[in-house]
């Protein structure tokens, strides 16, 4: 069989993703790797081929992807040059080591001719980056996490009064769990399709009053929607000491904040205007499963928190 290998074990989605390629395909045909050597160890334990994945070493970065047939490439959470940089740098890698398939994470809205965000700009750069290179590729562009609004919804009902203020306006998206995302990646993987771009969306689309209005009534705890302006949106977010973008500082307020808010404020304004509305089943076609519905992870929203963000540059 070919050798898949998964970067990012050490996160929260490529831990779930390697836990659906544990169950899912042999294990003498896996290589997991993380940044660091401590986070191999219970992969290593079972048995699994580890490898330290040095995002900044272009030339030890090839000797990492060397012999494996597909590498799965979860996009770097900082944005902007940073993460242009690493991602052609794993890319270079993956074609100097005779990879036959990369499959990448990218984002909702990625094929959007005219959209412009913070977090979207580098996947439509990187996508195009892949496209250039003489290797296969299966990009998945993934809708925002679910939990991204759960930990949202939360934070509203505990600390603003029940009110959810920010400025996606009326705009829909399929919000999507993350764990489904990371499934879909596994899947991906393991999966003989090639030169194809598969939109993850969640269930069903949703505007930001009507999930909090499922939230409300799975949960018992009432949380309504305010639309703010663009740039009341940034002013609360400079208030909280929240960054604007995700160099300098970020690594030191991720555990705090894992997003910044030029990330938060751009993305709020595409969904605000329906660039980001996209609606498929290629979830399910992949999968063989749908993804859960908004309402399932409320019923279960103690485990569908967006947790910490990897902040690490490598």
């Amino acid at each position: 069989m070919k050798k898949i290998l998964l970067n990012g074990v050490d996160g929260n989605f490529g831990g779930k993703s390697a836990g659906i390629l544990l169950e899912k395909y042999p294990h003498e045909d896996l290589i997991f790797t993380a940044p660091r050597e401590k986070a191999l160890k219970k992969y290593k334990e079972m048995g699994i081929e580890t490898r330290v994945a040095d995002f900044n070493n272009a030339e030890t970065l090839v000797e990492t992807f060397k012999g494996a047939d597909t590498v799965v490439l979860i996009s770097m959470p900082f944005v902007g040059p940073k993460r242009r940089a690493a991602h052609k740098t794993a890319i270079d890698a993956a074609v100097r080591a005779g990879v036959k398939k990369l499959v990448y994470t990218s984002i909702v809205g990625a094929g959007e001719k005219d959209i412009n965000t913070y977090e979207v700009n580098d996947h439509v750069w990187t996508e195009n980056y892949i496209k250039e290179q003489p290797i296969h590729y299966l990009i998945l562009r993934d809708s925002q996490y679910a939990e991204a609004m759960v930990s949202s919804f939360v934070e509203a009902y505990e600390r603003t009064n029940g009110v959810l203020a920010n400025n996606m306006g009326e705009g829909k998206m399929a919000f999507i769990s993350r764990d489904d995302c990371a499934t879909a990646a596994a899947y991906a993987a393991m999966s003989e399709d090639i030169d194809k771009v598969l939109n993850i969306n969640g269930a069903e689309l949703l505007t930001i009053a009507d999930f909090l209005e499922i939230a409300s009534e799975v949960t018992g705890k009432k949380v309504v929607y305010k639309y703010i302006t663009d740039d009341e949106m940034y002013a609360y977010f400079d208030s909280i000491g929240v960054p604007r973008t995700t160099e300098e500082m970020w690594a030191d307020t991720a555990k705090n904040f894992p997003f910044c808010s030029d990330g938060m404020v751009t993305f709020g304004k595409a969904i605000r205007q329906n660039q980001m509305s996209v609606y498929t089943n290629d979830f399910e076609k992949l999968t063989g499963r749908k993804p859960l519905f908004v309402r399932q992870i409320f019923e279960d929203f103690s485990n569908h928190l967006i947790g910490n963000r990897t902040s690490t540059d490598n």
